[in-house]
């Protein structure tokens, strides 16, 4: 990620202030010089000012004297660098733009391991049951350190390091799990049919997959079931990967899940749609000064099989542009209910001091132009689904992708008849 340089500051900034009588009253706020800022926590409330100044995508700011904001940032004195940091997020707050946002250094770095796909760990994946609370194995990844020790799907973690998982949440949890690459983790186990026993796991470099794939028998059909988790750095070859393997198995048709794929890279997005779409436009981004670069297929897709894609109210952004661009482009059937509605793009920039920013800079609209903030994609066929089976699925994960997930068998019933009457390719593309 591109770190930016802080720009020198005037040594003194004039504001004036408008009464209801007319008068200009003029304001002086010295703001200190560079050098005085550089080992200050000014620095980086300066930095993500001039960011912010420079890139957000609404030029007036959401009507805030942007100018005057900085002066009033920098005049104040801070001891800390919390108190920075909060200065900084009622600054931004004020933008009135929820993924323009200030991040401390330890979210930052999760940040970048999760768009990465790599993170240091023991390589499970963990989740709660709701009944009993207990801490519970959901897949060990394949060639992780956790594989390696024999942990199955439906092992419970009782102890972490001897502190009782009881006491966490999931994200203490998988903070606990994580630490640096050859250290070790204590971990007491409890599994069906057997005494508690206890593995201590060496922490390596975990890479994490962005989906999983299976070819799925459904009656007539060799289904290729995609579950694409986030648009990581890695997700494109996995998905190139996944594409080839299920089709030298015979794969007659496809579900490409992106249900509760909150998004990740934009790139990937565009990348993933070439390898579905041959023709078409995928997506349009706008910048702030209403420039337009607009996506499109490129002729290089790897297959035009029958292909429904699965979304919910937590598909967001780069599942939204895919998700778009296939449906409007009639390669796809979309199936579901209505994604999550995030239609803008953010950049995001390491600070100087290991804390991160993310700036809205851009909007994207799929090929048709309509506005999907706050409302999302609509499917092409509805198919909701009742808490008791959200429950259910989310306690068991192995069933998501089988005949006891509505959804996933809505979709294989549409496929079923695409697969007799395929979907004509119309590309939507604008000049």
């Amino acid at each position: 990620m591109k770190k930016s340089n802080t720009l020198t500051p005037d040594n003194l900034r004039k504001v004036f202030l408008a009464l209801a009588t007319g008068t200009l009253i003029p304001l002086f706020y010295p703001i200190p010089t560079q050098a005085e800022m550089v080992e200050s926590p000014k620095a980086i409330v300066d930095e993500v000012w001039q960011i912010v100044n420079r890139e957000f995508v609404d030029g007036d700011f959401n009507k805030v004297d942007w100018q005057r904001k900085r002066s009033e940032l920098l005049s104040r004195d801070y001891s800390n660098p919390r108190q920075a940091y909060q200065a900084i997020e009622g600054a931004l707050k004020d933008l009135g733009d929820p993924y323009t946002r200030f991040l401390v250094p330890d979210q930052f770095e999760a940040l970048t391991n999760q768009t990465s796909g790599r993170v240091s760990g023991v390589g499970i994946r963990m989740a709660v049951d709701q009944r009993t609370q207990d801490l519970y194995v959901v897949e060990a990844i394949r060639n992780s350190p956790a594989e390696e020790m024999g942990l199955k799907r439906g092992d419970r973690i009782v102890r972490i390091d001897g502190k009782p998982t009881a006491l966490m949440d999931l994200q203490q949890a998988s903070e606990a799990m994580q630490g640096d690459n050859g250290s070790d983790v204590r971990l007491q186990i409890a599994r069906q049919g057997e005494s508690s026993f206890e593995v201590v796991i060496t922490r390596a470099e975990i890479q994490i997959p962005a989906l999983d794939y299976s070819l799925r028998q459904e009656g007539e059909l060799n289904v290729g079931y995609i579950r694409l988790e986030e648009f990581s750095s890695n997700a494109t070859e996995q998905m190139q990967e996944a594409i080839t393997s299920l089709q030298d198995q015979d794969v007659s048709a496809f579900v490409l899940d992106l249900r509760g794929n909150p998004g990740g890279l934009l790139f990937a997005s565009v990348d993933i749609a070439r390898m579905w779409m041959a023709e078409g436009e995928i997506v349009d981004v706008v910048d702030r000064r209403g420039g337009h670069r607009r996506f499109h297929a490129n002729n290089s897709a790897l297959t035009d099989l029958p292909l429904v894609v699965l979304v919910d109210g937590n598909s967001a952004s780069a599942s939204e542009i895919l998700a778009g661009a296939l449906k409007e482009n009639q390669r796809a059937t979309v199936v579901g209910t209505n994604t999550f509605g995030k239609g803008t793009v953010q950049s995001v920039h390491s600070l100087s001091d290991g804390s991160g920013l993310a700036v809205t800079i851009s909007r994207y609209y799929p090929p048709s132009g309509l506005n999907i903030s706050k409302n999302g994609i609509a499917p092409n066929v509805i198919q909701n689904i009742s808490r008791r089976q959200q429950s259910q699925l989310r306690d068991d994960p192995s069933l998501i992708g089988t005949s006891s997930d509505p959804q996933y068998y809505r979709a294989v019933s549409v496929l079923r008849n695409l697969a007799f009457s395929p979907v004509e390719n119309s590309p939507v593309s604008r000049n």
